[in-house]
């Protein structure tokens, strides 16, 4: 069974920094993208970052120059660490893998940041 499981999350205050990391089991997660969503309340889960199998990295525009995304293959785990952050960046974090038979989520994540 494919399992991800998110660490990391907490309160942080306007312009703190906060470090998130996901690990796979179940799974040799090396040839997929490892994707880091975020849902804040009542609005729909967004894709923020991705690092391809080839550690390539996206990066959504909100968060371009503020977080980076990275990947340890041996540890099957991805990394986000988050710089700079903002009120707007509350929200329940989720790490994804996209597998052909479907993704596969962790249970999240809480971050809030609040002065």
């Amino acid at each position: 069974q494919v399992k991800l499981v998110e660490s990391g999350g907490g309160f942080v205050q306007p312009g703190g920094s906060l470090g998130l990391s996901c690990v796979a089991s179940g799974i040799d997660s090396s040839p997929y993208a490892m994707n880091w969503y975020r849902q804040a309340p009542s609005q729909q889960r967004e894709l923020i970052a991705s690092v391809g199998g080839d550690e390539s990295a996206y990066y959504e525009d909100s968060v371009k120059g503020r977080f980076i995304i990275w990947r340890e293959n041996a540890k099957k785990t991805v990394y986000l660490q988050m710089h700079s952050l903002k009120a707007e960046d509350t929200a329940t974090y989720y790490c994804n893998i996209q597998m052909d038979a479907g993704p596969v989520w962790g249970q999240g994540t809480q971050v809030t940041v609040s002065s």
